[in-house]
């Protein structure tokens, strides 16, 4: 394998109540993810924990450096020397508010990045579906990269795909991958899952990793699953179905250089204004002989 080429790795997982139990889920798929070569593997949003009742929720999540989970994903980090990419943790950030924590943990185990989710989604849908995020958790305010080996990675969560000028902002800052860890709804996911993330992939030129959670939840809500690799030409290069399982693909980061000489929407982006309707004019040119009606 060249110093341009890696193997990326999905993991999909349908996380409980419980998050002894969701974390060692995890490890067992990453450890999989391992033995077939992976060197970077991504967990979905909501990793240790799929709980929508607020007390609850309180009742057993901690404080960042209180977390076991994160701390036995920073150690299999390190035993395992490959790059371990939480795609999110609920932690607790205060007495009455969560942080949706995304962390990138580099092969020592250390936390090479933090990413709070910026985007809440407050949305109801059609069934008497209802989503309030901002009820529990804290919105990040900061975009982030991460320089891996391979190049940069723009960091994201789930709801932010359907935010394109964080993507643009990210892949101008030098962005060649983007991270979308999710846990879709099963009614969304249908209809824009893969639209969206495809999207981001042409848009920008980009390598898009987006693991997933998938099936029918302890909590009884039904995530879209389909974890998802697409690479800077928006082709699919590997996908999941809704069970938990290991997605994984070789990466050929010069892709991303070909697909921008061959579309260079990045460097043909223009600044502009937007205005008011123009006004009516105040002057008529009346060409001699016509008629000023």
């Amino acid at each position: 394998m060249s110093a341009g080429t890696f193997k990326a790795a999905m993991i999909q997982m349908r996380s409980g109540i419980t998050p002894g139990a969701n974390i060692d889920a995890a490890a067992r798929m990453i450890g999989e993810a391992k033995a077939a070569g992976a060197d970077y593997v991504q967990t979905p949003e909501m990793t240790n924990i799929m709980e929508v009742k607020r007390e609850r929720l309180f009742s057993t999540i901690v404080a960042e450096a209180q977390d076991t989970s994160l701390a036995t994903l920073r150690e299999l980090a390190r035993k395992l020397g490959i790059y371990v990419h939480v795609g999110s943790l609920a932690i607790k950030a205060s007495h009455d508010r969560a942080a949706n924590r995304a962390f990138l943990i580099d092969p020592r185990g250390e936390i090479a990045a933090r990413y709070d989710k910026i985007h809440m989604f407050d949305v109801d849908l059609s069934g008497g579906e209802s989503y309030r995020e901002s009820r529990t958790y804290r919105p990040g305010e900061l975009a982030v990269l991460a320089d891996l080996p391979w190049g940069r990675l723009g960091v994201t969560i789930c709801y932010d795909l359907r935010f394109p000028a964080l993507y643009r902002a990210l892949a101008e800052a030098g962005a060649t991958m983007l991270a979308i860890p999710s846990a879709f709804t099963k009614q969304t996911g249908e209809a824009h899952w893969h639209v969206l993330n495809r999207a981001r992939a042409i848009e920008n030129g980009c390598f898009v990793f987006a693991a997933a959670q998938g099936g029918k939840h302890e909590n009884g809500r039904e995530t879209f699953g389909h974890s998802l690799i697409v690479d800077p030409w928006g082709r699919i290069l590997a996908e999941g179905g809704t069970e938990p399982g290991v997605v994984m693909a070789e990466i050929d980061i010069g892709d991303v250089a070909k697909a921008r000489a061959r579309i260079p929407s990045l460097e043909h982006g223009r600044r502009f204004e937007l205005v008011e309707p123009m006004a009516e004019p105040t002057h008529l040119h009346v060409v001699p002989g016509a008629s000023a009606e």
